[in-house]
């Protein structure tokens, strides 16, 4: 109800997923297919501020534990949406670059050291042209979001490198924010809308398992191995989360699938760098390895070091002499 936010409920969640070491990330301040229905009452220029005013509560309220913002989300239909609603009005009142670069303005204020992404389904050359838009405007966009919920069957490497190609031109860091891979029988081909296909039920199978394994292996190594993507996120943790659908890497009782223990050994075993080194004559050992925090261990002392995505023109050192933790 207007006037209710469940900031309360919200920051407990958020501060105990930031309390086990999660990075949590707010999804999305505006859009259409989420919009509260009492803003419907209101005037355009009224939808408009009481937006621009709730991005700016929920981004200073949460500073410090959500730092990270799908600002807007799936711009591309916004205007066309095939249902009413406050938000598809306000977007063709203004037009979708104007909503953009207001509604980013409003979350770069409320806090100027946020990650702020642009997010959308749609990632044809339409969603290309209409981020080159926003940049040209002046845009602050820190990364590009892009979803690819599967549910009619895995890409491929070539339609993800493709992909991969096209949204890398803007020089931003990429953000795999919505993916889904399936582990039971495929959505039929000539579904457009993927709300529209719901099924009471909707299992997951041995084979389809063991197809989900092999589809997230490779398309974590493409992703992994391409310098401007930061981040992947799996969009169901657990099967049934969202139209029934069997795209967790749990199944719906919570137990792990082959596709849960792959991830697991790449992202703990394989990409991680462990090992000894080390010193020369003076002390000093050099590391290279996987990006990340390192912990360091000699039989006197410790200490973290980080290794970045920043280009560096010489081995980076520490030394451990009287150095703790």
């Amino acid at each position: 109800m207007e006037g209710q936010p469940l900031t309360e409920s919200r920051m407990r969640a958020a501060r105990l997923l930031q309390q086990h070491g999660v990075r949590v990330k707010g999804h999305p301040l505006c859009w259409h297919t989420a919009c509260a229905d009492w803003l419907m009452q209101y005037d355009n220029k009224t939808i408009l501020q009481k937006q621009l005013d709730r991005i700016q509560r929920e981004v200073s309220n949460f500073k410090g534990v959500v730092d990270m913002w799908d600002v807007i989300n799936e711009v591309v239909i916004m205007p066309v949406y095939r249902s009413d609603n406050a938000v598809s009005r306000i977007c063709r009142y203004l037009g979708p670059v104007e909503l953009v670069r207001q509604v980013f303005a409003a979350a770069k204020q409320a806090n100027p050291q946020a990650t702020l992404l642009i997010n959308d389904f749609n990632l044809s050359d339409k969603y290309r042209d209409l981020i080159a838009a926003c940049l040209d405007a002046g845009v602050p966009i820190s990364a590009i979001g892009l979803q690819t919920h599967q549910h009619q069957g895995y890409m491929g490497r070539e339609r993800l490198e493709e992909i991969l190609e096209r949204f890398s031109v803007f020089g931003l860091p990429l953000h795999f924010t919505e993916n889904t891979l399936l582990s039971g029988h495929l959505m039929p081909a000539d579904i457009v809308d993927l709300n529209d296909y719901q099924v009471e039920s909707w299992p997951s199978t041995p084979e389809g398992e063991e197809r989900q394994r092999r589809e997230w292996r490779e398309m974590y190594e493409i992703l992994f191995s391409h310098p401007q993507v930061e981040a992947i996120t799996g969009w169901d943790y657990a099967d049934g989360a969202w139209l029934n659908v069997p795209s967790g890497l749990l199944r719906a009782d919570n137990s792990p699938k082959p596709s849960y223990r792959e991830l697991q050994r790449l992202i703990h075993e394989e990409w991680t760098s462990q090992g000894e080194l080390h010193t020369d004559e003076n002390g000093v050992a050099e590391l290279a390895g996987f990006r990340g925090t390192y912990s360091l261990h000699t039989d006197r002392a410790q200490a973290e070091v980080q290794l970045t995505a920043q280009p560096i023109t010489q081995p980076r050192r520490i030394l451990l002499q009287d150095c703790h933790t």
